[in-house]
């Protein structure tokens, strides 16, 4: 565990200028420590194979100490906890990516010592085809107990996430911004479940501006995070493919949907396929099989006989009204039950999370 001072000179090298992350690590571990490096002659750091002027010519703690102590200030007074590259409970798959983050946070219940951890991407759009393709890959993953790791964002991530929870798999958030906010802002409501069930990483501080840039820098923890990357719909061009296209220069294993040729939402992924960048997925089994994956537990219950045992009264009430109806607004389903909105509203959720309802726009729900 890092002492506070060491945490300080850690922090002062996220922010030199031009250093970088595999840099950073390479001082580090030539000098013995992140105040060593600060403190050691620059013509002695000059010496170290690939560290080139230019990336020392900003090496100075004073100018960086005003913003690193209010970031040490923000960590502490919020028990933010971290991981350090050379501490024990650093991730091993990201310990063998050059440019993993010399630090990172994290919020949460999280454990992958000895877990199978793969990642799960896709486009923000995802079709209802993708939506049940991707919850049916995570049910049928359940006996493996594998971590599931996103993005947090709309589409293929926050699908696969909410799959993780209601299966009872860990899941992690991985962020693109600090954590003293979340985006997307609708997702606030999933901040409790994906705590209690694993919870949030980041490289980013409390006071670094979010841009778009900072989702391209998060895609490599993702990828450097998991043994495989799935990518389950994308567009000719997006993010899931620069996560892909990480996974593969890490040397991981990239699995990829196929769809219909016609399909925009597809053509990436069938990209990704033809030029033997990813593997086909189909199923489970394919991933499976490709992973050398043993089951751990036994198989799937049917989750429909578990129903009105895993629902509460109140929630029975619901699924009960939704049944005979394709789809209604939240007031009429408060109105119909002769229940508080408020209270329909965090129900839904539940619903949600367990799986068996659906959010559309303009309030709307409906079973899956």
């Amino acid at each position: 565990m890092l002492s506070n001072n060491e945490l300080l000179h850690v922090l002062a090298l996220q922010r030199v200028p031009n250093l970088g992350d595999s840099s950073a690590k390479k001082l580090i571990h030539v000098v013995g420590s992140a105040e060593g490096v600060f403190n050691e002659r620059k013509s002695n750091l000059l010496r170290i194979e690939g560290i080139g002027s230019w990336k020392l010519q900003d090496l100075d703690l004073k100018p960086l100490l005003p913003q690193v102590e209010e970031e040490l200030k923000f960590i502490q007074d919020q028990e933010i906890a971290w991981s350090y590259f050379l501490d024990k409970d650093y991730p091993e798959l990201l310990k063998h990516c050059l440019d993993g983050p010399i630090l990172f946070f994290r919020k949460g219940n999280i454990d992958l010592v000895g877990k199978r951890v793969i990642s799960i991407v896709g486009t923000r759009r995802l079709t209802t085809a993708g939506m049940q393709f991707c919850e049916q890959l995570v049910e049928e993953l359940k006996p493996f107990n594998p971590v599931i790791v996103s993005g947090f964002a709309h589409g293929a991530d926050i699908c696969a996430q909410k799959a993780a929870i209601r299966n009872g798999l860990q899941t992690i958030g991985c962020l693109a911004h600090g954590l003293n906010q979340i985006y997307p802002r609708e997702h606030e409501k999933y901040i409790g479940p994906v705590v209690q069930n694993g919870g949030f990483i980041t490289e980013f501080w409390s006071d670094d501006p979010f841009e778009r840039t900072n989702f391209l820098k998060r895609n490599r923890i993702i990828a450097g995070l998991s043994e495989a990357t799935i990518v389950i719909e994308s567009a000719a061009k997006g993010g899931s493919l620069v996560t892909a296209d990480i996974a593969n220069s890490y040397n991981r294993e990239v699995f990829a949907v196929p769809g219909r040729p016609s399909n925009k939402q597809s053509r990436g992924c069938n990209d990704l396929i033809k030029n033997h960048k990813a593997c086909l997925l189909q199923s489970a089994d394919d991933l499976v099989f490709q992973l050398g994956w043993e089951q751990e537990n036994a198989p799937l219950a049917n989750r429909q006989t578990e129903l009105f045992v895993t629902l509460s009264e109140e929630e029975k009430t619901i699924w009960k009204f939704l049944e005979s109806r394709e789809l209604e607004q939240l007031d009429q389903i408060a109105l119909e039950c002769k229940l508080p909105t408020f209270k329909v509203a965090s129900l839904l959720l539940s619903l949600e999370i367990k799986g068996y309802v659906r959010p559309l726009p303009g309030k709307l729900f409906q079973l899956v």
